[in-house]
């Protein structure tokens, strides 16, 4: 299940350094470069900011969160903004409000940069905007506002509505709970490059059935919160493109082939006026088409198709996780209408791919590494810059490589062994560039490239080597099965290595999120009030087979239909092969993960006692045949026979409860949308029946980050200590 307590470690830097910056860390569009490549403007607590690479003491405020208060604006300013094609306006987005995971409805103001005039967008509607964009000329803004599409004219403040039958439960511009949760897919529309026309998404829930949550404390009597969530081995939503013209108000339904049920389209973008390009998975996600559309005619015809044993993977599930930086649903063009970069892992590695119109594909990166990212294609000077580490599945450097293929460049210094990101300037002459790694605390500075000098900002230098309390090694163990299993580890502050020492396992498991990254806090337990080293624990982190490490093809894709089993192997052999080293206690030995590590850690619990003896489970997913089906028929398969269940049924925690001995502490949000509380109830009873006995903690109407309410994290975290002293005491013996 997608991982929501831990940030994606390939993110982690580009994260810390967004707080460093003190940037609020919008969701979408944070940094906006000027033409000439060196300034560009952010988002910094409310205010616009134009922010110059060679002076960091430049700071031009472009619009203030005070001005706009004054305006009628709310306190919290500018949440993030878009600049019109000639630059001489600003789109706006404030007062925004959570829709499932991010604040994608709130308000839209355009200013005029040069008359300072200050207009709401939309304001006629009687429910909040979402996606607000202009069209290339500068004249609209088209936006979504309670499932429909509208386009308004600026000049004029004609509001004219696009489509007029989209409900709850038939959307059009944007997503379904199921597409944005594990497609990334948020921004459901858009506009031709000749402002034209609007291609969009409509998602046609009507057969999904509602999982219903029931709130008990928001009110006197109890109410129901219905969830559209399709859960593995039901049909998903039915989606499709239209194009609609701007002046006639008409859809085109695009004839793409294959069943809309049967199949989903998580990218779409225009190649030109008059098509659109997109990519179409089958249900089992094993089967990628693209597809060329001539709008006008609404013809489709295949332009590049790829089959996997496995699955493959869209754009957001490898570019770096970040769903609007990377922006999932659009296209990696070279020259728009003729060729682009795709990336895929036909050939055991994931590399990049010249795709033309024509149909021919050449092979721009290659060799036995993985490309981790696409920064920047400079189709003017002929490269591609990508990250990449062919020596160390933990860290991230990075690269360029001509178009027409060869051998790659590092442009990272060789000197700063690390985790490193980039967000270069579209000419890709200047980047910021952020750096860390296990011993040296996140820094920015801003740098030319190719050469990777400094401009301005923070003056990298890795610290010394240290091996003190806190700082955690890495390691690397071969299983039994032959398996090399990369790990890091935390020992205790003043550790005497002819004492024995409890250990504590962290674990996720799952392919989607990589646990053992060359990154600062990588190791960072911020459930436990105090410090596990100073309290003389032995912290532990391993990545299983199926983790999305940068170690091929093979890797990443054995865990296929295995979830449950092959990663709890792989964690629970190289957990023998850790414990044979002479300071570890076989007799305190502990493991917790949350989400996917909730149920690893339930499967290590269950499936290996005699290794485990305590465990901390929280919002953990028991039962398989419970989640939605876009993420688990992923990777186990569409579970439509009893054979295709089977499968499922052997991974979940609940086939093994009965095998409880150790300890455990099971915790979970009676409000959670994701992993709904549905599997804890079917874990308790499982337990119940076999007379396990075992420790259960709900935190009511809490969802799966287990946030929300006063005082909420404070108590998880003294519980989360409170129940590991206990049961898995600390210190030397």
């Amino acid at each position: 299940m997608n991982k929501y307590y831990r940030l994606d470690v390939v993110l982690l830097v580009s994260v810390l350094l967004l707080f460093k910056w003190g940037k609020v860390a919008a969701q979408y569009n944070t940094i906006h470069w000027a033409a000439d490549g060196y300034q560009y403007f952010v988002v910094d607590n409310g205010n616009i900011v134009e922010q110059d690479t060679r002076d960091t003491s430049k700071h031009l405020v472009l619009i203030a969160k005070n001005w706009l208060a004054v305006k009628g604006i709310n306190n919290e300013g500018v949440k993030r903004f878009e600049f019109s094609g000639d630059g001489k306006k600003v789109l706006i987005n404030t007062n925004t409000q959570k829709v499932w995971r991010y604040d994608t409805r709130g308000d839209y103001w355009l200013y005029d940069i040069a008359t300072k005039v200050l207009k709401q967008v939309g304001k006629s509607r009687p429910a909040s905007l979402m996606f607000a964009k202009l069209s290339p000329d500068g004249s609209k803004v088209a936006y979504v506002s309670g499932h429909n599409i509208f386009v308004e004219t600026l000049a004029t403040g004609a509001v004219k509505q696009l489509t007029a039958n989209g409900t709850e439960k038939l959307i059009n511009g944007t997503f379904d709970w199921a597409y944005e949760e594990e497609f990334n897919c948020r921004d459901g529309f858009r506009w031709s490059p000749d402002g034209k026309a609007i291609a969009y998404w409509q998602i046609d829930a009507s057969k999904i059935r509602k999982y219903v949550m029931l709130n008990t404390t928001d009110s006197i009597y109890p109410y129901v919160v219905p969830v559209e969530y399709p859960v593995a081995g039901q049909d998903p939503s039915r989606c499709r493109i239209g194009v609609l013209g701007i002046e006639t108000g008409v859809t085109k339904w695009l004839n793409v082939p294959g069943d809309a049920v049967q199949h989903y389209i998580p990218r779409m973008e225009w190649a030109n006026n008059n098509e659109v390009i997109l990519e179409q998975l089958n249900r089992a996600q094993n089967e990628s088409v693209i597809y060329l559309c001539n709008y006008k005619t609404a013809s489709a015809k295949a332009m590049r198709s790829e089959q996997d044993k496995a699955w493959i993977d869209i754009k957001s599930m490898w570019n770096g996780g970040d769903s609007f930086a990377s922006d999932p649903a659009g296209w990696d063009w070279i020259e728009p209408g003729k060729s682009f970069v795709w990336a895929s892992e036909k050939d055991g590695w994931r590399h990049l791919y010249k795709v033309g119109f024509d149909g021919k594909e050449s092979l721009i990166t290659q060799g036995n590494y993985d490309v981790i990212s696409i920064d920047l294609i400079d189709a003017v000077s002929g490269y591609v810059y990508f990250t990449a580490s062919p020596d160390s599945p933990l860290q991230r450097y990075l690269f360029r490589v001509k178009i027409s293929g060869g051998s790659p460049e590092r442009l990272t210094p060789a000197d700063e062994p690390g985790t490193h990101e980039y967000k270069l300037s579209p000419n890709g002459k200047i980047a910021i560039h952020g750096f860390s790694n296990s011993y040296t605390s996140p820094k920015v500075e801003n740098i030319t490239l190719p050469d990777h000098q400094y401009l301005s900002g923070d003056v990298i230098r890795v610290n010394a080597l240290n091996k003190s309390a806190g700082i955690p090694e890495f390691f690397r163990v071969k299983t039994v099965d032959g398996v090399d299993i990369d790990g890091w580890i935390v020992k205790p502050t003043n550790f005497d290595p002819s004492k024995k020492y409890p250990v504590v396992f962290y674990t996720y498991g799952e392919p989607a999120s990589q646990v053992v990254t060359d990154t600062y806090g990588v190791a960072d337990n911020d459930l436990y009030k105090g410090k596990m080293a100073d309290d003389g624990y032995i912290y532990i982190g391993l990545d299983n087979r199926g983790a999305p490490a940068p170690r091929g093809r093979e890797w990443r894709k054995s865990i296929y239909k295995s979830i449950g089993t092959l990663n709890s192997r792989d964690q629970a052999m190289a957990a023998k092969e850790v414990l044979k080293w002479k300071f570890t206690d076989t007799s305190r030995v502990a493991v917790w993960g949350w989400s996917g590590g909730g149920s690893t850690t339930l499967n290590l619990m269950f499936q290996y006692p005699e290794i485990y003896k305590t465990g901390i489970a929280i919002a953990a997913e028991g039962w398989f045949l419970s989640y939605d089906n876009i993420y688990q028929e992923r990777y186990m398969g569409v579970p439509l026979t009893d054979a295709d269940r089977a499968i499922y049924i052997k991974g979940s925690p609940v086939s093994y409860a009965k095998n409880l001995r150790g300890n455990l502490l099971y915790i979970h949000g009676t409000g959670d949308d994701n992993v709904h509380y549905q599997n804890a109830e079917l874990l308790i009873n499982e337990l119940v029946k076999n007379n396990r006995q075992f420790q259960l903690m709900l935190y009511p109407n809490r969802t799966h980050s287990i946030s929300e309410g006063v005082g909420t994290r404070e108590h998880l975290a003294t519980l989360f200590t409170n129940y590991l002293k206990e049961h898995c005491p600390p210190g030397a013996r």
